[in-house]
């Protein structure tokens, strides 16, 4: 489990020059940004640089990834100030410790995630309402910054309730406060324009200090952000009890979670994009060292970030070299730049998470899903909505449900159809709608997905329908098994009434293309037995060529049907 350093071996000293200045250049890209999220976070500013300094070095110590950025991300950020809320005032040193033991708790369910190989948890969160809940963080977090960008006072927690605070306090609006916003977005969006390379966030900063030092911005009523804790953190334990541990549970689960699905689909991109090895396994001992070392250097929850990894590679990283280079970059400003970060107003800070926020709000994604499926537009609409009037932590635990709810109507609601030969001797589905038939007297019937107690008696049902009332004309009924992967045993019992009930009304029943496995499953709940071994085709035009053969339908256009089926 503790293969070191797979993100930055083979190690060269081309390679490693060129990661290190790519790291430098990150870092200029990224301290503003982290220094963002702890707004999203409510977490002192410091420590939005102190998460770019262990935890960076901790995952490309132990993980797998040469290209996965692991620090402060938004939408960990979002769910750690939802679930703290209420429990202590933000930025205190409480909150802190409070993050502190999210963050190491976080860590341990990593850690058994990789203990018990449980990497699979992430896939249950669906592409559409990951796109959902992250477009309502999206949201929630632009609407708790506005207060900071217009210079109005907003003392609620909920979305909702900000807006209407904002909406009551707009006559209120501290004016030089609100030029300072929209200089620094004038600033930053032309930038993007004419120079996408340049790093504007960090000239903004730069120039904002500059400017708030010389023209004294706190005297006319601008919020700075006041002394920031120069030097490097303290490595010690939260200063937490055991009482604190289980109102905070909930909170590092929706964390981890957030943190399996994130981080892996990011190292999956990445890794394929670049050819490049990955152990996810392996990646869950990185993430879980990364927050650990959060933990114990007084910072909150860090996380797999797409949009930071898309930033490291942007400036040419290709392993985890760079990171490693950041680390001490931000090092070095803790060290000898903390000091003129207390002239930095809180508005130019507000306006940088306003930025990220509008990067999360996915509304093209939104209506790509809305063209291809109204269906899963609903669930991800559903998502960002309970995201921003519910909560964060809500937010991903409805994104779960939804994703598992969506799988189990799949497999309970299959894909059905009667299968008959199109002109070119293809097998095409019709709708299973009573008296539709393969040929005279023959249906062939395929069921899409695997049978289990949910769903047995719809597919009873269905068969049955089909076949109508006796007396019938439909003499025999063949299930195509090819997508039935497996069958329980109170499916095998429903099949075995089914098979009485057919006989009953004259109508032979079989099986035909049925996987080896599902035959296994047969054989172990005697439904072979039951229906007959002779009565298992291992092609459909075997039970086509055998329905003949008896002279029920001679038909030379199904026998010629589907020829590799």
């Amino acid at each position: 489990m503790l293969n070191l350093f797979q993100g930055i071996r083979p190690l060269k000293r081309g390679g490693a020059l060129r990661d290190a200045f790519a790291g430098v250049a990150f870092a200029a890209m990224n301290i503003p940004q982290a220094l963002g999220y702890t707004r999203i976070a409510g977490m002192p500013v410091v420590t939005g640089l102190y998460s770019l300094l262990l935890p960076l070095l901790a995952f490309a110590t132990f993980g797998s990834s040469r290209f996965l950025v692991v620090a402060a991300d938004s939408a960990t950020a979002a769910i750690l100030r939802s679930g703290l809320a209420g429990m202590a005032p933000s930025a205190s040193a409480r909150y802190v410790a409070l993050a502190g033991l999210v963050a190491l708790l976080t860590a341990v369910f990593l850690l058994l995630g990789r203990l018990l190989k449980l990497g699979f948890v992430s896939d249950f969160l669906s592409q559409t309402v990951l796109v959902g809940f992250l477009t309502g963080i999206g949201f929630q977090v632009g609407i708790a910054v506005l207060g900071q960008m217009l210079g109005i006072q907003v003392t609620s927690r909920r979305s909702i309730l900000q807006l209407v605070e904002i909406s009551r306090g707009l006559p209120k609006v501290h004016l030089p406060t609100l030029a300072v916003t929209l200089a620094v977005l004038a600033f930053v969006f032309a930038l993007r324009w004419s120079a996408p390379k340049v790093p504007g966030p960090m000239l903004a900063v730069i120039l904002a200090i500059a400017a708030s030092a010389l023209w004294n911005f706190a005297g006319h009523g601008i919020a700075i952000i006041g002394p920031v804790v120069g030097g490097l953190p303290h490595f010690a334990m939260p200063d937490i009890s055991w009482r604190d541990i289980p109102p905070l549970l909930s909170v590092a689960a929706s964390c981890a979670v957030m943190i399996l699905t994130q981080s892996a689909a990011t190292s999956r991109v990445y890794a394929a994009r670049h050819h490049d090895r990955l152990d996810e396994n392996q990646d869950l001992v990185g993430l879980s060292a990364a927050n650990a070392a959060a933990a114990f250097s007084g910072t909150f929850v860090v996380n797999g970030s797409p949009t930071q990894t898309a930033m490291v590679e942007s400036v040419g990283s290709q392993s985890q070299i760079a990171q490693v280079a950041t680390a001490c970059v931000v090092a070095l400003v803790l060290l000898f730049l903390t000091k003129p970060l207390q002239f930095l107003p809180q508005c130019v800070l507000g306006t940088l998470v306003f930025l990220v926020a509008i990067r999360l709000i996915k509304l093209r994604s939104l209506a790509s899903i809305r063209r291809e499926s109204p269906g899963e537009f609903a669930l991800a609409v559903t998502t960002t909505i309970v995201v921003i009037v519910a909560g964060v932590e809500q937010g991903i635990i409805l994104a779960m449900v939804l994703s598992l709810l969506r799988i189990v109507h799949h497999i309970y609601h299959p894909r059905t159809g009667v299968m008959v030969p199109d002109e070119t001797s293809i097998w095409k589905l019709i709708p299973p709608d009573p008296g539709a038939t393969t040929a005279p007297g023959l249906v062939m019937y395929r069921f899409g997905a695997a049978l289990f107690y949910a769903n047995a008696s719809r597919f009873c049902d269905e068969v049955l329908r089909l076949v109508g009332p006796s007396p019938t004309n439909v003499r025999w009924v063949i299930i195509d098994g090819e997508a039935i992967t497996n069958l329980d045993f109170s499916a095998a019992r429903a099949v075995e009434e089914l098979k009485k009930n057919l006989a009953s009304m004259g109508v032979q029943f079989g099986f035909a293309r049925l996987p080896w496995n599902t035959r296994a499953d047969f054989d172990r709940h005697h439904l072979t037995v039951a229906i007959g071994p002779s009565w298992i085709f291992n092609r459909l035009h075997d039970a086509v060529d055998a329905f003949e053969a008896l002279g029920a339908a001679p038909s030379a256009t199904l026998a010629r049907s589907s020829p590799t089926s």
